[in-house]
C-alpha cells in the first residue's frame, strides 16, 4: 500500500464526519485511513462505523488524552503505507485529489517528501449544506495556501520559502512523506518536553515533527504540488487565540532550527524577516490577551529583543496602519460604487 491517511481527532464529530465523507468520494481507493481519538467526550466509533464499508479504517481510542503531539505520534504508528499524509479532522479532500497525488508520487519515485497546496475556507461556508458535506458544493473561488502556479522538484530545504509555505511546515497537514524515514528518526524528539499537554507551551510539543523532518529529509528530494488537493477549514480550531504567538514566536523558532540543520544563511534571513511582518502588533495582542495568548511562554530576550535586528520587526508598525487605511479606502470605494 502506497498511502496511509492519518487523522488525529478530539471532540469534533461533525467535522470528522465531513472529512471521512470527502475520502469516500475519492475515485482512487487503494489507501488506508488511520484514526486516533484522543479520549473524546463523545463516542467517535458511532461516526466511523458507517464508513467502514467504504474505507479501510484502522481505529484507536486513547484511554486518556495524550495531548496533540503524542496523539499525532500515535496515529502515525498505526500506519502501514509507504507514505503518510496527516489530515486534520476538520480538513476535506478535493474530488480526485488522491488520484492526482498518487500519479505524481509514482512518476517521482525518487522523492521522499511532497508538499501539497491547499485551499482555505471559512467553516461557515459548509454549515448551510446537508451533512455530511459533499465536496461538490465547495465554492469555486477559494483562497489558496500558496499562490505558486507550477510544480517544482527540489530538495527539502527548497520548500522553506515564503512563496511556498508562509507557515514553514507548521501546518503539517500539507505534508506527505515516506514513513520509514519518519520512523527511523523519531529518536530526535525530547520525550520529556513533548509530554507537556499545554498547547504550544514549548517548541517540542508544537514543532517536534519539524525536528523529525529535518533529520529524516534534509538530504532528500522534495516535490511541490501546486494544485490544491485539500481544504483547510478555519474558524474551527480551539487555539485561534494563540495564532499571533505561533506566528512571531514558534515560526521564527522553526526557522532557527532549519538554519541549524542546513537551511542557507540567505534563505534563513529572508524568511525570518518575512515571518516578523506582524511583529509589534502581534506582540501587543499577546501582551493584551496575557496567558490566553501565550504570554507565559514568551522569552522576551530570545523572542523579542533578538528579533529587533530584522527590518520587518520595525516596519510591522507602518504595515499595520497601512493595512487599516487600505481597508477603509476599499470600504469607502465599495460604498460609493453601490
Amino acid at each position: 500500500m502506497l498511502l496511509s491517511i492519518c487523522i488525529p481527532t478530539y471532540n469534533r464529530p461533525k467535522h470528522l464526519l465531513n472529512c471521512l465523507n470527502s475520502l469516500t468520494l475519492q475515485s482512487y481507493k487503494n489507501f488506508e485511513v488511520c484514526i486516533s481519538d484522543n479520549a473524546s467526550d463523545l463516542d467517535i466509533k458511532k461516526i466511523i462505523k458507517p464508513f467502514k464499508k467504504k474505507l479501510n479504517i484502522n481505529f484507536n481510542r486513547n484511554k486518556k488524552n495524550l495531548g496533540f503531539a503524542l496523539n499525532l505520534l500515535k496515529v502515525s504508528s498505526m500506519a502501514n503505507g509507504k507514505f503518510i499524509w496527516f489530515l486534520g479532522d476538520d480538513d476535506l479532500l478535493v474530488k480526485d485529489s488522491l488520484k492526482y497525488l498518487i500519479k505524481k508520487m509514482k512518476k517521482n519515485s525518487d522523492v521522499d517528501f511532497f508538499w501539497v497546496n491547499s485551499f482555505y475556507l471559512d467553516v461557515k461556508n459548509i454549515k448551510n449544506f446537508p451533512q455530511p458535506f459533499n465536496t461538490k458544493n465547495l465554492p469555486k473561488n477559494m483562497v489558496t495556501h500558496s499562490k505558486i502556479k507550477k510544480d517544482i522538484k527540489t530538495n527539502f530545504f527548497g520548500i522553506i520559502d515564503k512563496k511556498i509555505s508562509f507557515d514553514y511546515l507548521l501546518g503539517i497537514f500539507v505534508c506527505v512523506f515516506r514513513r520509514d524515514l519518519w520512523e527511523k528518526n523519531l529518536d530526535v524528539i525530547d520525550n520529556k518536553k513533548i509530554k507537556d499537554k499545554k498547547t504550544w507551551s514549548n517548541f517540542e510539543n508544537t514543532c517536534f515533527f519539524i525536528k523529525v523532518f529535518c533529520e529524516a529529509f534534509s538530504k532528500s528530494k522534495a516535490y511541490i504540488c501546486s494544485k490544491p488537493l485539500s481544504v483547510n477549514l478555519y474558524g474551527v480550531r480551539e487555539w485561534v487565540s494563540l495564532y499571533p504567538f505561533v506566528e512571531i514566536v514558534r515560526i521564527p523558532e522553526a526557522l532557527d532550527y532549519y538554519r541549524s540543520k542546513g537551511l542557507s544563511f540567505t534563505n534563513y534571513v529572508i524568511n525570518k524577516n518575512y515571518a516578523l511582518r506582524n511583529f509589534f502588533n502581534f506582540f501587543a495582542k499577546i501582551i493584551i490577551t496575557g496567558n490566553n495568548g501565550g504570554l507565559n511562554y514568551v522569552d522576551f530576550k530570545k523572542h523579542f529583543f533578538f528579533n529587533l535586528i530584522y527590518p520587518n520587526a520595525w516596519l510591522s508598525i507602518p504595515y499595520f496602519f497601512w493595512r487599516k487605511i487600505k481597508n477603509i479606502l476599499i470600504n469607502i470605494t465599495k460604498f460609493f460604487l453601490k
